[in-house]
């Protein structure tokens, strides 16, 4: 399948061929297309200009959060006994801090090579990121109420223990909060750029020769 684009009067039309000969449905065919043109693949110099370094500062600090998430997370698993037996179970500070850092690495990467197609898919990670670290705010509120409950309820040869890995449960929660801003910002951002790419506002193109002027003023000689 082929895609070829013409811009007219401020208005954009894609045309899609597709090949009759192919195996794959009209649809498969056109989001493969879309994916794989040069429209959607190529480096865009306006999304670079327009992103800054906002999206590698947020990706680098998605990675710390990642990172932090499976540190703190394994100490509480082997140490915290009975009172981590739920996370012991399901093993969430793991697999949400891998997904915080594959997110901090897409936007990384969406500022390296800002295709309208990376940048696209980073905002849609970056949406389900929300999701995640709402999740991850759920998960660690009620394991410090479970935390609780288990101090009242158990007697505790040392009581330095809960009090570890209460300390240890809330400094997570702080994190997924600021996984939160993070993940909303970077949809922001990127929603921005687009739009602001999309509507013209930026007067450079993919090639900016386009906008040379085509005549120079020069200065009249005095006349002798």
């Amino acid at each position: 399948m082929s895609v070829t684009m013409a811009k007219a009067d401020g208005v954009t039309v894609f045309t899609l061929t597709s090949d009759p000969n192919s195996a794959c449905p009209p649809l498969c065919q056109i989001l493969k297309g879309l994916c794989c043109s040069p429209v959607c693949c190529s480096v865009s110099q306006p999304l670079r200009r327009l992103q800054g370094t906002s999206q590698s500062v947020l990706g680098a600090l998605q990675i710390m959060i990642g990172a932090l998430h499976i540190g703190l997370g394994a100490i509480l698993c082997s140490g915290g006994g009975l009172l981590t037996f739920g996370m012991q179970y399901i093993g969430y500070p793991f697999w949400l801090g891998a997904l915080f850092i594959f997110f901090g690495i897409m936007c990384i990467l969406s500022e390296k090579f800002p295709s309208p197609c990376l940048v696209i898919t980073n905002v849609i990670l970056n949406l389900e990121g929300v999701g995640f670290a709402i999740t991850s705010i759920v998960l660690y509120s009620t394991s410090t109420g479970n935390y609780d409950d288990y101090s009242d309820n158990y007697f505790w040869r040392d009581n330095r223990l809960p009090m570890m890995v209460r300390s240890i449960n809330i400094v997570l929660i702080i994190l997924s909060h600021l996984e939160l801003c993070i993940v909303v910002s970077v949809v922001v951002l990127g929603i921005k750029a687009l739009k602001k790419r999309g509507s013209g506002e930026t007067k450079e193109t993919e090639n900016p020769e386009f906008y040379k002027p085509l005549l120079k003023d020069v200065p009249s000689n005095p006349a002798v």
